[in-house]
């Protein structure tokens, strides 16, 4: 390597602050689930080790940055920084909407994916990583947490929708007071206007990044990806036209997040194993 040449670092150790991360994710989500139990008082405690999370994650970020590793230095980082969205966009929108159950989803998967991100092996660095590359890679995970964040809503729309029919008011999810239904339906459908031309974008340039490096289309993650784009872009236009809305729209939201989670996932497992 010259000096000329930028230093390239597949990973480093994780940092003080991953720890404190891993622990505030752990305390919230514990925190959050004691809420929605009926634990009411217990909110704003819950709330704070969110933010507790959410800064030592960004103190983490920054500080491997400063050690050249960067969020979109392979699908390893990424996934740490997919887990950062998630949390930060679960703690901006719990300051207009009680979102309890959407915490004990989202606290709990961050702190898996942040896991996964710094304390897994490394694998073989991806030298045919460009710059054209780097931007999928960040387009893509930001794309992918939008996504997250929205399919958390449906996941309480659900959780709520269901109680309305059974009549059980007095159930978990309506203890601490959640969002109105219909708040959570419009909220995820915006969510997912603004993620998918992320993805749709980072499509593209994954496309065009995989045939400059001479790879074919036939992997299964690819199929995933379309999967995933296909399930979203069906939604948007059934919604326009159709009037897609309620339970319809938030398992469609699901399925399509599964098949994204499954694309990163799938990309990691090759990291691992050293496959090109």
């Amino acid at each position: 390597m010259t000096a000329a040449e930028p230093l390239r670092v597949l990973s480093v150790a994780p940092s003080p602050a991953f720890w404190v991360a891993a622990v505030a994710y752990a305390a919230s989500a514990v925190a959050l689930f004691a809420v929605l139990a009926g634990k009411v008082k217990l909110r704003p405690l819950a709330l704070a080790l969110v933010g507790l999370a959410v800064a030592a994650h960004a103190t983490d970020i920054a500080w491997r940055g400063v050690e050249h590793v960067h969020p979109a230095e392979s699908v390893r980082e990424a996934l740490g920084f997919l887990a950062f969205i998630m949390a930060a966009g679960y703690l901006v929108a719990s300051a207009r909407y009680r979102l309890t159950l959407g915490g004990v989803v989202v606290m709990p998967l961050a702190l898996v994916l942040l896991v996964l991100a710094r304390l897994t092996p490394a694998g073989r660095a991806p030298d045919d990583l460009s710059v054209l590359g780097r931007i999928h890679i960040v387009l893509a995970t930001i794309g992918v947490a939008v996504f997250a964040l929205a399919s958390a809503l449906s996941a309480i729309y659900l959780a709520e929708d269901r109680a309305l029919r059974r009549k059980k008011l007095d159930g978990m999810v309506w203890k601490e007071g959640g969002a109105p239904i219909e708040a959570l339906d419009r909220l995820s459908h915006r969510l997912i206007w603004l993620g998918f031309p992320l993805f749709t974008v980072a499509l593209v340039l994954g496309a065009v990044w995989t045939a400059q490096i001479g790879e074919g289309l036939d992997r299964l993650e690819y199929a995933l990806a379309a999967v995933t784009w296909i399930a979203f872009a069906v939604l948007l236009v059934a919604r326009q036209i159709y009037g897609w809305r309620g339970r319809r729209a938030a398992r469609l939201t699901l399925e399509g997040f599964a098949c994204a989670l499954a694309v990163l996932i799938i990309y990691l497992v090759r990291r691992w194993m050293g496959l090109v």
